[in-house]
């Protein structure tokens, strides 16, 4: 995708990579509009970064994201790019169904469920637009799995594959699909990352995030440096020591 003059939708984007990234790509010439549950976030957002719009969006509602898309393309009909970015992280316990099954079926679908009724919501608009883009988010996660997020882990390995089937079914139209693949990085995802030494710091992810789509125009995974240990350790043959690695 080009690294301005877009108008971007990213929903789940009122903290976190969401809003760092929507405020880089806002400063670099692009109109974007972030979607939110918080409607104290969503104003503090508009208030903090001025230009930036926002419209109220729960990803886990059916109807509110048509109610949402129907908004967002009214006010912005040359909407051209998406971002799929909302998403939960949740410890689980799978020895027991009381300890993760509540937690499982929400975390689908959050990180499932939601990108899905959010391309169904904007793929057929996209396909008008001479030069679109839908970015998906999954994560290093998703090829090397943490031992405690059973289900995010899955969730994200769902959107990857995802991703790649889009990407074949979409071909014979205007409609490019990116995924962004992060690593652990210092947010509010999980209880005490945004602190965690071992997490990359958001300010330097998102800005090699920007470089690399200002530089790799035409890729169609956005892999940081850091999240390679985990993408491609089956491919290098120490699949093993990576997973170890991840859970030590």
């Amino acid at each position: 995708m080009d690294i301005s003059g877009n108008t971007i939708f990213i929903p789940g984007a009122t903290s976190g990579i969401g809003l760092a990234l929507a405020v880089a790509l806002h400063d670099k010439g692009n109109t974007v509009i972030v979607g939110g549950r918080r409607t104290a976030l969503l104003e503090r957002v508009a208030a903090e970064h001025p230009g930036i719009h926002t419209v109220a969006l729960d990803t886990d509602d059916p109807a509110g994201i048509q109610a949402a898309a129907a908004t967002v393309l009214a006010a912005h009909p040359d909407l051209n790019v998406l971002v799929t970015m909302a998403g939960i992280m949740r410890v689980e316990d799978w020895h027991t169904p009381e300890t993760f099954l509540d937690t499982a079926e929400r975390t689908v679908t959050t990180n499932v469920l939601g990108p899905i009724r959010l391309i169904a919501a904007f793929v057929e608009h996209l396909q008008t637009r001479p030069d679109a883009t839908i970015v998906t988010v999954s994560s290093g996660l998703a090829f090397a799995p943490l031992g405690a997020t059973p289900t995010y882990n899955a969730s994200k390995a769902a959107i990857h594959m995802l991703s790649e089937s889009l990407r074949l079914q979409l071909a014979d139209t205007p409609v490019r699909v990116v995924e962004l693949e992060p690593p652990s990085v210092q947010t509010d995802l999980m209880p005490g990352q945004a602190d965690n030494a071992a997490a990359m710091p958001l300010a330097e992810f998102v800005d090699e995030v920007m470089t690399l789509l200002d530089t790799q125009p035409d890729a169609t995974e956005i892999q940081v440096e850091r999240v390679k240990f985990l993408r491609y350790g089956e491919a290098r043959g120490d699949y093993a020591q990576v997973v170890a690695a991840v859970n030590a």
